[in-house]
């Protein structure tokens, strides 16, 4: 009998809405959707209506390590609201607001140049629908939210339901962050 040696497997994949973050055997599930050779596990979670960077392994260790909050791995995305961002929105929100009890921690954020309802956000913590509580709280709806960076690694070139193995050059980088 012959023992299959670990081959650590790192991928990015570029989730599209409706596609569900979870291993279960349910129709729309993300690894049905990624149909990979080996048996690899989301890092983290993207909501059904969300799109956007998701990592993927079969190296447990790395799982969680990128996932313990305790980490403050950075996170960003790009949000586009129903109505034009208010500056005063930005600001309380970068310091950290109230959401069913607890406060945010601070966030990096900025409005998109050249558009209204559109900004950007860089979370060190992943609240359960953080985004668009934070952004429910001050009556806007999300409209379109997709993540474009996982700490080093970016959403790049990447098309809606398209992945690709992560570059040494990356994961270089990501085993220094991780560390």
């Amino acid at each position: 009998m012959q023992i299959k040696k670990f081959v650590p497997v790192y991928v990015a994949y570029n989730k599209p809405k409706e596609i569900v973050c979870t291993t279960e055997k349910i129709l729309g599930n993300i690894i049905d959707a990624i149909d990979h050779p080996e048996k690899i596990y989301p890092v983290g979670r993207l909501d059904k209506n969300s799109e956007g960077l998701i990592l993927l392994t079969n190296h447990s260790e790395v799982i969680d390590k990128i996932t313990n909050s305790k980490n403050a791995h950075e996170k960003e995305y790009l949000v586009t609201l129903n109505h034009p961002v208010r500056s005063q929105f930005l600001k309380e929100i970068s310091e950290g607001i109230e959401i069913q009890g607890e406060k945010t921690l601070p966030c990096k954020v900025s409005i998109e140049p050249n558009a209204k309802r559109i900004f950007r956000i860089v979370l060190t913590q992943g609240l359960n629908r953080q985004i668009r509580r934070m952004c429910n709280a001050y009556d806007y709806q999300v409209i379109k939210l997709q993540r474009v960076r996982v700490m080093n690694i970016t959403l790049g070139k990447l098309k809606p339901g398209e992945w690709r193995d992560l570059t040494e050059v990356e994961l270089k980088e990501l085993f220094r962050l991780i560390k």
